[in-house]
């Protein structure tokens, strides 16, 4: 790409030095410099800079012998010294940017490597995909939030959204898959374990040094039992959207009988948490998210329908399965998300698979 603006360069001062007298096209050099930057560092820009420089000054020799350095070249060159020295400046911070930027994103996955964990490919006798799609450009986690555990009986699973935005809500995120983590092995029933979620939330909220948020801040979720054996899934639905079974290309929503409040409002609800129960057959595919999926919006403002989509796919394998929903969601809303969204497919694996 250094080769177009040299060869620029050469040009102007062929046709210039040949041209009428009347024709002058040295302030043409600047674009060179100019396009350099635009793809090279600040040592590119700089030396095609000087270049352009030596260009002007072989121009105003050959042009003008009767009079070395006119005005007009004079100012011609220091005009190609001063920009060429501003875009050389401009390189400079750009690169400082862009490391800052490498930087920051290193963090951010970092982080999101040690709060967000990637769910294993295989977690007993279940396949396993998940997805996370943020809705900030450079951002690599937000509210949204999983995790899975392995018991005695089966697999634990929780998918949740915090609510708000920022840092608060990252926070917030890693208190409750921290009590997940500790608690999902210990506690021995799922009613067990949703109380003593929403008490690590409400204590989280309300711990010396943070602000009393009770009432303001709160995370839906599903926590769910996969057994093992029995094709089994037991599940208490915090306010949260309900999970769907893809059963030979026919979606079915799991909707909760008695869904409870959000997690984090248990003081102020006192709520009762009812276990519903669905069978999950070998060869059936579990889909988890969050609400950014469902409330993903297209030009015209109408929301993603999600189960009128999926009906028909073929795709049993989680991967294969959550790639095409990637797809067939970025293109509902043009490409960019409103709010971040995290997906989760399971598929019980058949016994020559497991």
């Amino acid at each position: 790409m250094m080769a177009f603006p040299i060869a620029l360069i050469v040009a102007i001062l062929v046709v210039d030095v040949l041209a009428p007298p009347d024709i002058h096209l040295g302030p043409l050099l600047v674009a060179a410099p100019a396009i350099t930057a635009s793809f090279a560092g600040p040592r590119q820009t700089g030396l095609v800079a000087a270049l352009a420089v030596v260009a002007q000054t072989v121009i105003a020799v050959l042009r003008e012998r009767d009079e070395l350095f006119s005005a007009n070249h004079q100012a011609q060159i220091a005009a190609l010294v001063l920009v060429g020295s501003s875009l050389v400046i401009f390189c400079v911070v750009r690169e400082r940017r862009a490391r800052e930027l490498t930087q920051v994103r290193y963090v951010s996955e970092t982080a999101q490597r040690v709060v967000l964990r990637p769910l294993p490919k295989q977690i007993g006798p279940l396949r396993v995909a998940s997805l996370y799609l943020a809705a900030e450009a450079e951002a690599q986690i937000g509210g949204d939030l999983y995790a899975a555990a392995r018991t005695s009986s089966g697999t634990r699973l929780i998918i949740g959204d915090v609510r708000g935005k920022g840092m608060t809500a990252v926070g917030d995120a890693a208190l409750l898959l921290g009590a997940f983590r500790a608690a999902a092995h210990r506690q021995a029933t799922l009613t067990e374990l949703v109380t003593y979620l929403d008490r690590s939330v409400c204590w989280g909220l309300t711990e010396p040094g943070e602000s009393d948020r009770t009432g303001e801040t709160f995370i839906t979720a599903v926590i769910l039992d996969i057994f093992d054996h029995d094709g089994k899934v037991d599940l208490i639905d915090c306010g949260h959207p309900p999970p769907v079974v893809l059963r030979n290309g026919r979606p079915t929503t799991i909707d909760s009988h008695q869904p409870a409040p959000p997690l984090g409002l248990g003081e102020l609800a006192h709520p009762r948490y009812h276990v519903d129960s669905f069978t999950f057959e070998e060869g059936d595919l579990l889909l988890l998210y969050t609400d950014g999926a469902l409330e993903a919006r297209d030009s015209t403002g109408a929301f993603y329908p999600l189960t009128e989509r999926i009906a028909g796919w073929a795709e049993s394998n989680p991967d294969a399965f959550l790639r095409r929903l990637r797809r067939d969601l970025l293109d509902h809303v043009g490409g960019h998300l409103g709010d971040d969204a995290a997906m989760i497919a399971i598929e019980r694996s058949l016994p020559s698979q497991a």
